[in-house]
């Protein structure tokens, strides 16, 4: 019989780091574990959109350990920690039920898979990418292989998580030229001797890592190498990265009157109201999304030629910008455009853990809702 893994808290944050890194997310936010001990063992998830005390009772009360928020609990350096407060309540009620507390805020709006791509996808959207390119978190990495090997050390690389541009993988540039060295007392030379020169027939390997992944994939690249001391380079690069950033863009598949595709959101969102600025005819084929509070992306949505931005938290003054830049807006509110991260990273999350073989149940929280209601 095999013995059950068992799963810790640490593992979690290792299995969430890996699909949606802490890298991406914005300097002022605060992603990670708030609350909880790394090494105590969890079975079941809670899966919520905000961290509150209901939230960590309806966790508990579920049988989880742990509870996942997009929300941070802890936003901004508490002076003080007493039950009276919203903040207080809920680190004591974790505390108290031994639920452990996980947020995962901008860097799920960034990447990959993430809130905007879910949103983008319940909209209708195609031919989706993102809005806002983030810079700084490339590498290229080169590494000099003996031409036998050059096959084994490329797949480590590609299978570490190297190698991807936009949509495609396996990316590298290759030259071939000669490598010399000369193993000195106590080496172990893949070829040579000990005190002579040796000319080796090498290929320059090069490839893009990006900086989550940079551990894993030299850890791999060393264990595939075959010589004792591999010569390897890393070049911080300030490229764009294709692949995440804030927000999203795309087309629907036809064009549809903005008061037409308001009424959809409206069913499809679940939202009790639909903030509009634009004429009620006007068609919607190009359209960009962001969730939360996405005002920012506003200008950068016009000059990728946007008709539409969706998103929340629609100022008075944004309205007046996006009708001088000539784009439609659809407020959705905060939690209409972000309450489908909660179905969704479930979902994602108890795909994730069975391709690794964890036993791991995750458990959306039903019954949270929006803040405001209407009258």
């Amino acid at each position: 019989m095999n013995k059950k893994r068992t799963f810790r808290v640490q593992d979690f944050v290792g299995l969430m780091n890996s699909l949606y890194p802490p890298g991406l997310a914005e300097d002022w936010d605060n992603v990670g574990l708030h609350v909880g001990d790394p090494r105590a063992e969890i079975e079941r998830v809670a899966v919520a959109l905000d961290p509150s005390e209901w939230a960590v009772e309806s966790a508990s009360a579920l049988g989880a350990q742990l509870l996942v928020t997009h929300h941070p609990l802890i936003f901004r350096p508490l002076k003080s920690l007493q039950p009276q407060d919203e903040v207080g309540r809920t680190l004591f009620a974790a505390v108290r039920r031994q639920v452990a507390v996980f947020c995962a805020h901008t860097n799920l709006d960034r990447a990959r898979n993430g809130l905007n791509d879910w949103l983008a996808e319940t909209i209708g959207l195609q031919k989706c990418q993102p809005l806002l390119l983030g810079s700084g978190d490339l590498y290229k990495l080169v590494v000099f292989v003996p031409v036998e090997h050059q096959e084994s050390v490329a797949e480590a690389l590609f299978s570490a998580g190297a190698g991807h541009i936009g949509n495609y993988d396996c990316c590298s540039f290759r030259s071939e030229g000669n490598g010399t060295y000369r193993p000195g007392v106590g080496s172990n030379p893949f070829q040579g001797k000990i005190g002579q020169t040796e000319v080796a027939a090498e290929v320059r390997l090069e490839t893009v890592v990006p900086r989550e992944a940079l551990s894993r994939v030299v850890a791999k690249m060393l264990k595939a190498h075959p010589y004792e001391e591999v010569a390897y380079d890393l070049i911080a690069l300030n490229n764009q990265r294709p692949d995440v950033g804030l927000g999203r863009i795309g087309e629907l598949p036809e064009p549809v009157g903005l008061d037409v595709l308001a009424g959809r959101l409206k069913d499809i969102l679940d939202g009790s109201t639909m903030r509009v600025v634009g004429e009620a005819g006007q068609q919607m084929k190009k359209v960009a999304v962001c969730g939360g509070s996405g005002v920012s992306v506003l200008r950068e949505a016009a000059r990728r030629g946007a008709d539409l931005l969706v998103t929340g938290d629609v100022k008075y003054h944004d309205a007046q910008l996006a009708r001088e830049l000539g784009v439609a807006l659809i407020d959705a509110g905060h939690f209409g455009s972000e309450h489908l991260m909660v179905d969704r990273l479930a979902a994602t999350l108890s795909q994730a853990a069975a391709e690794r073989g964890l036993d791991i149940e995750f458990l959306p929280l039903v019954g949270e809702a929006d803040l405001f209601r209407q009258i």
